[in-house]
């Protein structure tokens, strides 16, 4: 990879994190970190997931993982289930309190990305979604 590449590949990283605020402690004006609303995110869309699926699908260290997660039972916003046939495996669910807390920053979320381009013209989405999902394309092609 030339220096160049390199060079605008971290200017655009900079320039990203900083319009969807990433860089902010908590997202979306909520109480909970980028991780923990990741997290949430997987357990609403998928049911029953273990927190080693979660570690694999989101790259994230096992201790912190189990911090978050000891935090949202606390919270109550998770149950953990514990397999009938494996005592040692547990799935993760997310409790009514978490699917509304869920619901809500996604609420959010959707309107933060409204806002943040709502100057744009129905052509200038259509090319910047294009534009993203070669990105996507491309990097995925890495994988």
């Amino acid at each position: 990879m030339k220096s160049q590449h390199l060079k605008e590949i971290r200017a655009f990283n900079r320039f990203y994190t900083n319009i969807i605020g990433l860089l902010d402690k908590h997202i979306l004006n909520s109480n909970y970190s980028l991780p923990e609303v990741r997290i949430m995110f997987e357990l609403y869309h998928h049911t029953e997931l273990t927190a080693s699926y979660v570690i694999s699908v989101l790259d994230i260290d096992k201790g912190y993982l189990s911090r978050i997660l000891r935090g949202f039972e606390k919270n109550k916003l998770i149950i953990k289930v514990i397999s009938s046939s494996d005592k040692r495996s547990a799935s993760l669910k997310l409790t009514t309190k978490g699917k509304k807390e869920f619901e809500v920053l996604n609420a959010e979320s959707d309107r933060q990305v409204k806002k943040t381009f709502e100057s744009l013209t129905e052509n200038e989405c259509n090319e910047l979604v294009q534009k993203m999902m070669e990105i996507r394309q491309i990097l995925n092609r890495k994988k």
